[in-house]
Order: C-alpha cells, then structure tokens, then sequence
C-alpha cells in the first residue's frame, strides 16, 4: 500500500492532479475559518458547546458537520456546499419526473450541460434564501435557538443590521459558489469527485479536536472518571468492525449473469459472450438518512414553538419525544430510512428501461424470459437488497446515538462511530483509491511494454480524456498555498506559545 502512494508520485500525470487538488482543498478550509464582517462568532461557538440535545442542536450540529465548522465559526463559507448539493438532488429527482428533464437528460452532453446551469441558478436561488434566513436567525438567536440569552452569551451581530444582512447574503452566496467552482475543477482536473471530497474534508477537520477529546477520556485529571484500558479496546474494535462493514456494504453487489445471444451482422458472428448486471447492496447511499434525519429535525421545532405559544403542555411533552435519545425518535428514524430507500430506488432504478436494453441488444438472464418478466425479477432482487441496505443504513444511523447516551462517549467522538459522516467519508475515500488505482494500473501497463504503439496509444487516450495542468502550472498554485499554510503554522505557534 505505501509503494502504491510512493508510485503516484512518479506519474506525471497524477501527481499534478494530486497537488491540484490539494491546493484547492487548502482554499477551501481557509474560506471556512474567515470569519464575516460585524459577527462575533465566539457567542455562538459558546452556546452550542453548552448544548448536548435538542432540535436546534442537533440541526445545526448536522449542517455545521457538512460545512467542516464554518456555520458555527459564522465563516464566509457558512453555507458550504449545501445548497448545491440540494439543487442537484432536486433536478436528480425531478428527471425522473418531469418529462422534458428527462429528454435533456438523455441529449448528451448539451442536455447535461442545459441541467447543469439550471442547477447552477438555482443553487444561486438556494444560497440567497438560506442566506437571508441564517443572518436573520443570528440577529435574533433567540427565535430559532430557544435557550440562548444575549446577557449571558453577548450578541453575534456587532454591526448595523440592514447593510451587515445584505453584505453577509453577498459574501456567503460567493462562497458557496466558489466552493462549487472548486469542487468542479477538481472533478475536471483533480482526482476524485470534487463536491464529494469537500463534504468529507470537512468532515475530517474535526479529527483533531476528536483525538484530543478522546485523549481526555482516557488521561482526564485526578478526581474526574476516566476510561480504562478495555473500554480503549472496546472503542478501537467497534471502531474497526464499523469501518469494516460499511466498506462491506458500500462495496457490496450482487452480480446478475447475462448471456448474449449470438448474431449475424454482414459476414461477422457477434455476441455470445457471458457478462453480469451489478445490483449495489446500498443503491441509495447515504440520502435516505440525510433525508429522515432533516426531516424529523422541523417537526419537533415546530411542536415545541407552537406548544409554548398556545401552553399545551401535552404538545411540548410530545415535542420532548422526538428528540435523540427517545425510542419514538428511533421509531419513526426507522421507518424514514426505509421509506427514502425504497423512495430513491424506485425513481433512479428503472428495470423495465434495463429489460428493453437488454432485449434490444440480444442479452437475456438465464432462466428468466426477456422483456416483461426479466423487468419483475430485477425488481424482486432489488426489493430485497434494498431491505438489507436500509436496515444496514439504519444500524449506522443509530451508532452514534448509542455511544452518546448509552456509553457517555462525547459527539465530536462518536461520530466517527458511524452515522452520514462515515458513510460518506468511507464511500469517497474507496472512490479516490479506485481512481489512483487506475492510473497506477494504466502506468504498470504502459511500463510493462516500453516500446512500440501500446504507449503512443495509452498516451492519446489519456490527453483526450483529461484536462490534467501541466506541472509547471499547478507549481504555480501550489507554493502560494503553501507559504500561505506556512504563515499560518507560524502565527499560530507565535501565539500558542507567547500566550496572546
């Protein structure tokens, strides 16, 4: 494994691709600790870390996960990426859907570049409105984060706030959307999904702060409880057979065989090879427990708030049991998860399109009839699979909570436990290792056989393919990142150590 990181060095090719990314990645965690102008995010930052539950906890723990922290640092880039990520799911849906979406769809790539600007303006639309509620939501925190109070927190807002609303929705609109111009250049010319590995970069800031959270449990002061040796042991296991499962089940497939039949065409016989049809265990992903999770987040907000209004007391009561750590929360989270994975599968998995492809190209199942009865059984096996996967998605989803409230594990810990952070990191991290893999599989080929047209050919295909910079290029980015990571290593050690 560590002479496959030493090779991807040695390519060209990928190690511009690697040093661009990285220094794209570098822009994007700097963004994400700039504060705004006229906010002070330290009122902010105090009144979450007082909080353990509750629904405006847990909502903005959620969305401060997916922004790597810069919503609670009230940073430029407090909406992360977000709000392209929910347009594109909702033109994603909405192809299923609409019928013009769906022949933009399948026009190639003038019809995928037409979604691909819808999707951009509204993002643009997304980012303003979320925008405009979040600065509103910080000039009276109270309204949405019941339980905090200005005289023991302070004000966020230090500015007039008309101008600091209208220069904030300007300032956070821009940076998600240079967030999505990054996360589309790494796409293009990096390595890897590039709005995928933001999520999980930010999602990964938070190791240190874990490690050191994790260094108190078990090195706490004397007088204060601490965890022993088979508690360690307990956590590094469960952390190894979690890490283990979801690489299982996100890997996981079940392979239907294909047979094509033999054919005729002119004076040759084509066809008559075996293939297989690859059926993921976790079709989904991870939306249907961003989805449930969402969800159930606004009605106990809105429960609590129209409970207190009106003085039902049995409304605010039932308010209180939609709350992590309560088993009618577990209940309906249950239920969600199943009804979101059945929900995607049945938009984005169309057996019967796969049935007339495989029919029209002579390919058939053995032991199944084309057409009709082929679309039935892909169907009954992904009905199945989708059970396993959202019962697997469900354990996941509820890891976290097990630690937190059965075990006292602290949540900046126990996220790593499981949970849509882990899933996502595992699922983005497997599909970068598969992208270097296959440059590194691409360079083994190519050097195996020094000579002749093999290489001229490998050559061809891969300028064709990918707009990689050229070294000279990415250089030129990346030592400006890198006095700038420099500077920063030196003035935070300048102040650790000085004392300011």
């Amino acid at each position: 494994m560590f002479s496959a990181f030493t090779n991807s060095l040695k390519i060209p090719e990928l190690r511009s691709r690697i040093f661009y990314t990285l220094a794209l990645l570098f822009v994007a965690r700097v963004g994400a600790h700039i504060p705004l102008p006229g906010l002070d995010p330290k009122p902010l930052q105090a009144f979450f870390a007082d909080q353990t539950t509750g629904g405006a906890s847990a909502l903005v723990g959620l969305y401060n996960m997916f922004t790597g922290g810069a919503l609670v640092k009230g940073a430029v880039f407090a909406l992360g990426i977000m709000p392209y990520i929910s347009a594109a799911i909702v033109f994603q849906l909405m192809t299923a859907v609409v019928p013009s979406l769906s022949r933009l769809q399948q026009e190639g790539d003038v019809g995928r570049q037409k979604l691909t600007q819808y999707t951009r303006y509204a993002t643009l639309l997304i980012c303003l409105v979320q925008g405009t509620l979040l600065i509103l939501a910080l000039e009276n925190p109270g309204r949405l984060f019941p339980g905090y109070d200005i005289n023991q927190y302070g004000p966020i807002v230090i500015v007039s706030k008309t101008w600091f609303l209208i220069t904030s929705v300007i300032f956070m609109t821009a940076g998600t959307l240079l967030l999505m111009w990054l996360g589309e250049q790494i796409t293009q010319r990096g390595i890897g999904n590039g709005v995928s590995i933001l999520i999980t970069i930010g999602i990964l800031a938070d190791i240190p702060g874990a490690a050191s959270a994790t260094y108190q449990l078990f090195f706490a002061p004397i007088g204060v409880e601490r965890l022993g040796l088979p508690q360690g042991i307990i956590m590094v296991a469960l952390f190894v057979l979690v890490t283990m499962g979801i690489v299982m089940v996100v890997q996981g497939q079940r392979k239907i065989p294909v047979q094509y039949a033999k054919r005729v065409v002119g004076n040759k016989v084509m066809g008559g090879q075996s293939s297989f049809l690859p059926l993921k265990v976790n079709y989904s992903g991870v939306m249907p427990v961003i989805f449930a999770s969402a969800i159930l987040l606004f009605p106990q907000q809105i429960f609590a708030q129209l409970g207190a209004a009106m003085n039902w007391r049995w409304m605010i009561e039932f308010s209180g049991n939609l709350l992590r750590g309560h088993w009618s929360y577990y209940a309906i989270m249950v239920f969600l998860i199943l009804f979101f994975s059945y929900f995607w599968v049945s938009v984005m998995f169309k057996p019967i399109q796969i049935a007339d492809d495989l029919k029209k190209y002579g390919g058939y199942i053995p032991g199944v009839r084309p057409g009709e009865p082929t679309a039935q059984f892909l169907d009954f096996i992904m009905t199945r699979l989708t059970l396993a996967g959202s019962i697997f998605l469900t354990i996941i989803a509820v890891m976290p909570d097990v630690l937190l409230f059965e075990l006292n594990v602290p949540q900046r810990i126990a996220i790593f436990f499981g949970g849509t952070g882990m899933l996502i990191t595992v699922g983005v991290i497997l599909d970068t290792m598969r992208q270097v893999e296959t440059f590194l599989l691409q360079r083994h080929y190519d050097g195996f056989l020094k000579k002749g047209r093999i290489r001229s050919r490998s050559a061809g295909v891969s300028s064709a393919t990918s707009e990689a910079l050229s070294s000279e290029a990415v250089m030129k980015l990346v030592y400006p990142m890198l006095g700038l990571f420099v500077l920063g290593l030196g003035i935070w050690a300048y102040r650790h150590f000085s004392g300011n």
